[in-house]
């Protein structure tokens, strides 16, 4: 156990909504909501003004919207959010090698690996320069925690916010500790936390109180073992800085349940190439193909196939995502399609994409009605756009857009035939609002801004 507190845990706080409340000067201080906004869409992150109304990430987004009717309601932007990740992990990057990323918005850092701090004093001082490079960069706030473990830096984190900085001191642990949920404990969720209350143990002295053997008998060997640890405050987990990727996959779902077979093999068609482009950007490749689908039932089938060597060829995984969509009834409907690629490594096999096309000719020589029935993707789309008039194009609300004589806003809403915009930016006044044709030609979708006047912001994803 380490004698100071130089694990450091960082949390941006409602990351996604603070990002579109700084691009977005007539939101600040308003109650905004970022998720899906379709009928089955949750809650991705809500601002700290809508959580006074209850709403809280991963609800629904039809309780939120019951919650808080005047809310702000958008899409997310991840090319946004992106940006600004790769903003603050740079700046964790410069305190030591050693950086953890759990996801866009929060990582553990180990701040003696990098000599940033050695003792309280120099850890605090770290802590809140971080906090002050972060406002000035992005323009966002963080919360950060430190603490002599990795368990404690975040349950420091989660004390301190919104935009606060809590240090756990070493010989503190056990006192702070002890009068928490048993919830405030790593891998302690609903079900087991359910499980330890009908069993009297509530708090973290509970925990400890009931010794090792008493819960390794009610929760098993491998849980028992860690949970008496961590409630005497044992954490040996060490700050790591490469976390192995095991896969890498993509689904979507819809607001209104697919029937038509051949859309549904377009949609895999689709998911397969956007797939096979985070294989690609990550530098990876994959031996095993992974189809989800999940029907108008909820039933959840998954199917898998594993090709001879791995690959990142979108022609190769197309085809083996094609062929297991071939096993699964889609009679009844579709409402979430998925597809993902494992087995990863960082090399390729070159010649499977001719494999495929091998087997493809030979699955086409059985017949010609297997080419009708699951033709291939060019032409299918040419049949589709045979029977359906051109799509409407789409304004997604808190999307960013760009007018010829308006110039930079975003959208607040669309439908009718019309999108509603507001013209402003993240360095502007409030704007003014203003309604258009969905179709006009003078205005279009627009990359995002810099949350701060010169930040520099890379393009390279949506």
């Amino acid at each position: 156990m380490r004698t100071a507190p130089t694990i450091l845990h960082l949390d941006m706080d409602a990351f996604f909504a603070s990002a579109e409340q700084a691009a977005k000067p007539s939101l600040r201080g308003k109650a905004v909501v970022v998720g899906g906004l379709g009928p089955r869409g949750v809650v991705a992150t809500a601002s700290y003004e809508a959580r006074v109304f209850g709403v809280h990430s991963a609800m629904p987004m039809a309780q939120a919207r019951r919650l808080a009717p005047n809310a702000a309601y958008l899409v997310p932007r991840f090319t946004l959010y992106r940006e600004v990740s790769e903003q603050v992990m740079g700046l964790l990057g410069a305190l030591s090698p050693l950086v953890e990323p759990l996801s866009l918005d929060e990582a553990f850092v180990d701040l003696e690996a990098g000599a940033a701090a050695w003792d309280e004093a120099s850890a605090r001082l770290a802590g809140a320069k971080l906090r002050a490079d972060i406002r000035a960069v992005t323009g966002l706030t963080g919360s950060v925690g430190l603490a002599a473990s990795k368990m404690l830096a975040k349950i420091a984190s989660e004390q301190a916010k919104p935009d606060g900085l809590v240090v756990i001191e070493p010989g503190t642990e056990r006192a702070l500790l002890g009068p928490m949920s048993v919830r405030t404990l790593p891998g302690v969720g609903p079900a087991t936390g359910d499980h330890l209350r009908r069993a009297g143990i509530t708090t973290v002295d509970e925990i400890a109180e009931a010794g090792e053997d008493e819960l390794v008998r009610l929760v098993g060997k491998a849980h028992g073992h860690a949970l008496y640890a961590m409630a005497l405050a044992h954490d040996e987990r060490p700050v790591v800085a490469e976390r192995e990727t095991k896969s890498v996959s993509v689904e979507d779902t819809y607001d209104v349940d697919i029937h038509d077979r051949m859309r549904v093999g377009l949609e895999v068609q689709r998911l397969a190439d956007r797939c096979v482009r985070r294989l690609r950007d990550a530098g990876l490749s994959g031996r095993t193909i992974v189809l989800k689908v999940r029907r108008y039932d909820f039933s959840t089938l998954t199917r898998s196939e594993t090709l001879r060597g791995p690959t990142d060829d979108p022609g190769v995984v197309r085809e083996a995502a094609a062929r297991l969509l071939e096993a699964v009834d889609t009679t009844g409907g579709v409402r979430l399609l998925g597809v993902g690629v494992s087995g990863l490594a960082d090399y390729t096999q070159e010649d499977l994409f001719a494999q495929a096309q091998a087997q493809a000719l030979a699955e086409a020589a059985a017949g010609e009605s297997a080419v009708l029935e699951h033709p291939d993707e060019e032409g299918a789309e040419e049949a589709a756009a045979e029977q359906a008039p051109p799509a409407e194009r789409r304004w997604p609300a808190g999307h960013d857009v760009r007018h010829v004589e308006y110039g930079h806003g975003w959208v607040q809403g669309s439908g009718l035939g019309r999108v509603t915009v507001r013209f402003e930016t993240p360095y502007s006044e409030p704007g003014r609002v203003r309604t258009f044709r969905t179709d006009d030609v003078a205005l279009e979708l627009a990359d995002p801004l810099p949350l701060v006047r010169g930040a520099v912001c890379d393009r390279r994803g949506g």
